[in-house]
């Protein structure tokens, strides 16, 4: 269930952004788009770094 959540349906965004009312709609919905995976990236990265300064002592 995990993985759904994760796999987001392409052709109901570009469905989405057809039928924007204004290009700042447009931008909403890529930032929404795009922000989870970021997240995710930043979160990966941290455990990385900390992982790593740990292994050092």
């Amino acid at each position: 269930m995990g993985l759904f959540l994760l796999i987001q349906d392409a052709s109901e965004i570009k469905e989405k952004i057809q039928n924007a009312p204004s290009n700042a709609y447009e931008i909403g919905v890529a930032i929404g788009t795009y922000l989870p995976f970021v997240v995710i990236v930043l979160i990966a990265y941290a455990f990385y770094y900390y992982s790593k300064k740990r292994k050092n002592r």
